[in-house]
């Protein structure tokens, strides 16, 4: 096997010596499914490339005392992510509010160039995210993890760090509020073939 395949497990070890390289191809193993958790969680694209090099600055920074629980490094990695997602999000309202104080607070331009397919990308997840407003924080993290991006209930909850059992029941409670308040939101077959995946 080569280099590209090693498992999670050999990759880490060899951050934890010190080799970027490793870290490198860990990245690309994982970053794309890290920008789309991240993307479906902020609703825009920017912050999610910048949520994704965070994450990953914090995986080289932790090399040396995170020991792999299982054989994959990205439930840890999408535990990051919602943590800094999380501290983002308090420090945004605390400027907002700051900016809120000031007369004639400017409102800085969009000078992006995005095309309209990540327009369009956008705006289904900001639909998505509106739809969400209903749920705590640890429903949605559990309703993301699992029914928006595949992961199983064991591997939510140890990139969340709760029980399984707890998983479950954020997810059904998720679930119960997005189909009374936006039936279409998710779609109730997505919803549906969560479940029927997650029993299998």
């Amino acid at each position: 096997m080569g280099r590209l395949g090693e498992p999670d497990e050999v990759l880490w070890s060899r951050c934890a010596g010190d080799d970027p390289e490793a870290l490198g191809q860990l990245f690309d193993r994982y970053a794309d499914a890290v920008f789309r958790y991240c993307l479906s969680r902020t609703g825009s694209w920017q912050d999610a490339e910048d949520l994704v090099s965070v994450t990953f600055l914090e995986a080289w920074g932790k090399r040396r005392n995170l020991v792999l629980e299982r054989d994959s490094l990205l439930p840890w990695l999408l535990g990051v992510a919602t943590n800094t997602m999380r501290n983002r999000s308090r420090s945004r309202r605390r400027y907002d509010q700051f900016l809120a104080k000031l007369p004639h607070s400017p409102v800085e331009p969009d000078h992006s160039t995005a095309t309209a397919e990540r327009l369009d990308a956008e705006q289904q997840v900001r639909e998505l995210l509106a739809a969400a407003t209903s749920l705590t924080d640890g429903e949605r993290d559990a309703l993301w993890l699992c029914a928006v991006h595949g992961c199983s209930y064991q591997e939510a909850a140890e990139a969340l760090k709760v029980r399984v059992g707890t998983i479950k029941s954020r997810v059904n409670r998720a679930k119960s509020k997005l189909q009374a308040a936006a039936p279409t939101a998710l779609g109730r077959q997505s919803l549906e073939n969560h479940e029927e995946s997650r029993q299998s």
